[in-house]
């Protein structure tokens, strides 16, 4: 199955509706990244797609990445350096562990939507709206192979 395949279009509507959702309190951003599997580290294949999304190019980096490797049954959370800086040393485990027990009930959409509405409530927290903010990044998911 592709990458592009794994979630239906009801699925994908709801997590890009809870990125929008997730963005309208924040100036930080959030992203969703599927591919088939990953070769390397995990978070090392994550800050890889990180980079390559250019988000670490926010203004505030306040930059939250979700990625998934399909075949690997893998995923991390890669916040940058100013959301890092503002959340608790445990935070990505915890969203991490919430998702996790939606993935094993076989309940992937539900897990990242979960996992999408934590990172916000913090973004919201740490990097309130402001009149002058603009969308920097694609609420869309991306794919790789």
């Amino acid at each position: 199955m592709k990458p592009s395949e794994f979630l239906s279009i009801e699925q994908k509507t709801r997590i890009t509706e809870a990125i929008k959702a997730a963005e309208l309190d924040t100036s930080g951003e959030i992203r969703l990244h599927i591919e088939s599997s990953c070769s390397v580290d995990i978070l090392d294949r994550a800050a890889y797609i990180f980079s390559h999304l250019d988000m670490h190019k926010t203004k505030e980096r306040n930059g939250v990445l979700f990625y998934l490797a399909l075949d690997n049954h893998q995923f991390a959370i890669l916040g940058d350096a100013g959301i890092n800086h503002k959340v608790p040393a445990n935070f990505w485990d915890t969203i991490k562990e919430t998702m996790l027990a939606d993935f094993k009930d076989g309940k992937m959409a539900d897990g990242i939507e979960k996992g999408i509405r934590m990172a916000g409530e913090q973004l919201k927290a740490h990097f309130p709206y402001q009149s002058d903010d603009v969308n920097e990044l694609s609420d869309e998911i991306s794919y790789g192979k």
